[in-house]
């Protein structure tokens, strides 16, 4: 699935904006044919979570089912064209209907989907597009969904929040991401898959390509765009749904984060010399792999100094903003950072977009988080694959992009389970899958210290990722042990798995303007002395290959009496306001 773009042949209509919507806690508005129409109660900023946006309205804490609707023409001077009707992000399920009929629905609360509506669209009228948004998690869904009587079952009465959850994020609802109309010719380029190699100097890319409703007679002409140069072409008879090929490139820039130089393959559909569709695509040639207990990008070692993050921000949520994504990545960069784990799940494309023109490396995460394997059945596999399949075809074509997370800290519920033969027969699947559709990444499994070597995480994974937080949760304030603890894991785990680590969490919840002259939770000064220490553990071995501190900054949880509103443990607050730590680590990574 392509990202919308305008171009000479192709035309995008945003749809973003202000739509109506009704709360629907009786779920009765299919039963009554919502559908159709609908009377609403107010308006909605999409993209946006509704929780905050409308907390008035008594949405702050709602899980459950809301309808939305907006009306909008198509240009009736297009009447040859296609009409695809794209939603970037509905958390968590959707189906939509247009001028009340079903178009279809999608489950999964993180990644875009698309419908033709051609035939479904007037472009003569204006038409009605209703979507049913619900958030609704339950134990099939990724990810999984608890009842106060599982906090109950398995003794975690004093760990339940308020929306229950078994994660440490807010289960926001609501379109995050922006619905999009795009308008294009009846044959039409629908794919691209590109994969990139390194040949001493020579940068080598290989591509297939993907059309619908392909006509007699077409060529693809393929180009590479250095800038305005053009600097290779090949063209090939459009004879089925697909082509393969690739281009050489002499002497190529390669791509990294000091140098995230881009090409642009350019796709030009030609029927008789005229132009049906093209679709242009920025490409960063880079090789990643991992070699031994080390991770190369383009034949070199590299060491990731980042953060993980979270897609929060007061008021609109999880709603992707343009400015907030700049601010983040102006931070990032300013402090020295060249690396970002989407934790804990996949993150908007523009973010992508904008990690490869920064030099970003990103590990891409899908939404298995806290996965209780004593639950996971037949449905949760063939979900979770579906999302790794939808998460690559989606995310593919990044350089930014240099692994996959299949998961994180599985086994925090369901501890028995989660090291059972079931579960590393799970695990062995969902990472086999991966390897199948994209072989070119390594792929990670981000576990916490609960099952300890047990954890199947650390098998089945070409990086150990590590989520670390001695001297908080446990040992507090208890620098000594934490130092022995923390070796003595990483030494064991290499000794036994001989793959490279990388510290994917370590922080500590801190509310700025908290001071002491002796170590304290909570204090600035604590939060900066935690991260030097783990920084001096990390960086005295030669097989850990990064430091991800846990979080970039503070975001919004589910209430619980450990959380004042949010996690505390960002290094700057939720209005990107620095605390004190920043300036040491600012230090730190820049010299």
């Amino acid at each position: 699935m392509l990202y919308p773009q305008t171009n000479r042949c192709r035309t995008v209509i945003d749809l973003s904006g202000f739509w109506k919507i009704r709360t629907d806690r009786a779920d009765i508005g299919e039963s009554d044919e919502w559908y159709n129409d609908f009377s609403y109660e107010t308006e909605i900023g999409v993209p946006g979570s509704w929780n905050e946006q409308l907390a008035e309205h008594g949405l702050m804490n709602y899980i459950g089912t809301l309808w939305y609707k907006k009306k909008f023409y198509v240009p009736s001077s297009t009447p040859q064209k296609k009409v695809l009707l794209r939603i970037g992000a509905a958390d968590y399920r959707a189906k939509v209907w247009l001028n009340g009929r079903f178009v279809g629905d999608h489950e999964g609360g993180s990644l875009p989907f698309e419908f033709d509506i051609t035939d479904f669209s007037s472009n003569t009228n204006e038409n009605l597009l209703v979507i049913r948004v619900n958030n609704v998690l339950d134990h099939e869904t990724l990810p999984q969904g608890v009842t106060t009587a599982d906090f109950q079952k398995y003794n975690k009465q004093r760990d339940e929040t308020f929306p229950p959850t078994n994660f440490d994020f807010f289960p926001y609802g609501g379109l995050s991401r922006a619905v999009k109309l795009s308008l294009v010719a009846n044959s039409y380029i629908s794919d691209v898959s590109v994969q990139t190699r390194i040949k001493e100097s020579n940068g080598i890319i290989d591509y297939q390509m993907f059309f619908k409703n392909p006509i007699a007679n077409c060529e693809l002409v393929v180009s590479v765009l250095d800038g305005d140069k053009v600097i290779g072409t090949q063209t090939y008879q459009v004879n089925s749904n697909s082509v393969e090929g690739g281009l050489e490139i002499d002497d190529c820039e390669f791509w990294s984060p000091g140098n995230p130089h881009l090409y642009v393959l350019r796709l030009e559909l030609r029927q008789k010399q005229e132009l049906i569709d093209e679709y242009m695509i920025s490409i960063g040639v880079r090789e990643i792999k991992v070699v031994g207990d080390t991770l190369l990008l383009n034949n070199e070692r590299i060491f990731l100094n980042g953060f993980g993050r979270h897609e929060d921000f007061p008021v609109f949520g999880k709603g992707f903003s343009h400015p907030v994504t700049i601010k983040d990545f102006e931070l990032m960069k300013w402090i020295g950072a060249n690396s970002f784990r989407t934790s804990h799940y996949p993150y908007a494309e523009e973010v992508l977009e904008l990690a490869d023109r920064y030099g970003f490396l990103v590990i891409n995460e899908t939404p298995a988080v806290s996965l209780n394997m004593a639950l996971v059945n037949a449905n949760t596999i063939k979900l979770h694959k579906q999302i790794i399949k939808e998460l690559i075809d989606r995310d593919n074509n990044h350089p930014s992009v240099i692994m996959w997370s299949i998961g994180n800290e599985a086994g925090l519920w369901g501890e028995e389970a989660a090291v059972s033969e079931s579960a590393h027969k799970y695990w062995r699947a969902i990472y086999n899958y991966t390897k199948e559709i994209d072989s070119s990444r390594p792929i990670t499994l981000p576990v916490s210290a609960r099952l300890g070597k047990q954890d199947p995480g650390l098998e089945y994974c070409d990086v150990i990722s590590l989520n670390r937080y001695w001297g908080w949760y446990e040992q507090p304030v208890q620098f000594d042990k934490v130092e022995t603890i923390l070796r003595g894991e990483l030494e064991e785990f290499h000794e036994l798995f001989n793959k490279p680590i990388l510290l994917s969490e370590f922080g500590t919840a801190t509310i700025e303007g908290m001071h002491a002259s002796y170590d304290q939770l909570f204090t600035e000064e604590y939060q900066t002395k935690f991260i030097l220490k783990y920084f001096e553990i990390i960086e005295s071995y030669d097989f850990t290959i990064g430091e991800h501190i846990w979080n970039l900054t503070d975001f919004r949880t589910p209430q619980h009496h450990r959380r004042m509103i949010l996690n505390k443990k960002g290094v700057f607050n939720r209005l990107r306001e620095p605390k004190s730590a920043v300036f040491a680590i600012r230090k730190h990574w820049r010299s």
